[in-house]
């Protein structure tokens, strides 16, 4: 099983890149379909709800009674049920390795390589993420340690750059068609990526700090979110809500339109580097999860031993998820967010349930058993009470 720790700080690292993984390119436009001119609205209330979930997931992680998931799943709801969660727990870890390794496919063969297959390009990457999987956690943990800081810095980058390209108009009108809209955006939001957070309470037992992980997993959230708030802002402001919709990938189109003097320009390749740092490592911990997950479901000694045939039954399924990349847009958009309300929203609060519900009934148990202990040292101290 993964032996590995990895500091608060690291696992603040790592939630914010699984953050922005997919979200950097995806999200605008999925967002911008609800909301259209207020897309950046709903990326801020959308944020705040990810937090709460966030919270949500930190009352579970703390509370779980044992360092293996799946043995937590099977104490607080029984064997077979425990069981069956888990299964399902694991399956929604693979199908979301999946779609991530289709998402990148898709991107490098249609954005950077169009003339690579795009089986070429799942088979090295998975490649990439089963190597990473075998080296563990805390080496994953210390490499995106090294990489966020250059993540941050184009953030910034960009962000300069495309101020003299930002038109208020596009902005503009605020709330036209009431909150309806506004509140239908964030849905996408939530669905990618806050509700997959899910996947770290299978890390969260191997994170130092205590107490101290709740504020390191909401830190990674707010980073991560403030970034999809400024990536979704510029979008809109730059390329309109029309123009956004309408791209497959509209920050990559957004970082097209920056032109600085006739000399600073088509610097879209940095994005696509970011992007494909990030959602490397949101592949990864997806992977490694299900890895995790397949390794304790079977009582396995090492997950390690399941890493390769993984990868390669990942890479098959990659090819034929979705049929083409509109399809797997619309459903990104629109049926992942129930889909993943099941395993990120639904299954969080019923193990909370379960835990205080347990609380509950021990608190009874102790509190008769020391009424108990109190009725027998009266009933010896004083004889005559009988």
């Amino acid at each position: 099983m993964e032996q590995g720790r990895i500091a608060e700080r690291q696992f603040t690292i790592l939630v914010v890149m699984f953050i922005i993984g997919s979200s950097i390119l995806l999200i605008p436009a999925a967002i911008a379909i609800h909301a259209k001119q207020d897309a950046w609205l709903s990326a801020i209330i959308g944020v705040v709800e990810g937090l709460a979930i966030i919270g949500l997931l930190h009352l579970v992680g703390k509370e779980l009674p044992s360092p293996l998931l799946v043995e937590s799943f099977k104490l607080l709801l029984g064997k077979w049920i425990g069981t069956l969660v888990s299964i399902l727990f694991v399956l929604h870890a693979f199908f979301l390795t999946v779609f991530m390794i289709r998402y990148i496919g898709d991107f490098m063969a249609t954005q950077i390589m169009p003339e690579t297959p795009v089986e070429a390009i799942h088979i090295v990457f998975i490649l990439l993420v089963i190597l990473a999987s075998r080296y563990g956690l805390e080496t994953l943990a210390r490499s995106a340690e090294v990489f966020l800081p250059w993540v941050l810095l184009f953030v910034i980058v960009l962000s300069l750059f495309v101020l003299p390209q930002l038109n208020g108009q596009n902005l503009l009108p605020v709330i036209k068609d009431g909150m309806s809209p506004v509140l239908k955006g964030t849905l996408p939001l939530l669905g990618i990526p806050f509700l997959e957070l899910v996947l770290f309470l299978m890390l969260y037992p191997n994170v130092d700090g205590g107490r101290r992980r709740g504020r390191a997993f909401m830190i990674g959230g707010a980073i991560g979110g403030l970034l999809i708030i400024v990536i979704t802002f510029m979008t809109i402001a730059v390329l309109g809500p029309y123009l956004t919709v309408r791209n497959i990938y509209p920050s990559f189109a957004l970082t097209k339109q920056i032109n600085i003097g006739q000399f600073l320009q088509r610097i879209e390749a940095l994005l696509a580097i970011t992007w494909f740092l990030t959602i490397f490592y949101k592949t990864t911990v997806c992977f490694h999860v299900s890895a995790l997950g397949i390794a304790q479901v079977l009582k396995l000694k090492s997950y390690k031993t399941v890493v390769l045939p993984l990868g390669f039954l990942i890479v098959v399924y990659a090819s034929i998820v979705y049929p083409n990349i509109v399809y797997g847009n619309q459903f990104a958009g629109m049926i992942w967010t129930p889909y993943a309300s099941v395993p990120g929203l639904a299954l969080p609060l019923i193990l909370l349930a379960v835990i205080a519900l347990r609380k509950k009934v021990r608190g009874r148990r102790g509190g008769k058993t020391e009424s108990g202990k109190n009725a027998g040292d009266q009933g010896r101290a004083n004889p005559n009470s009988l």
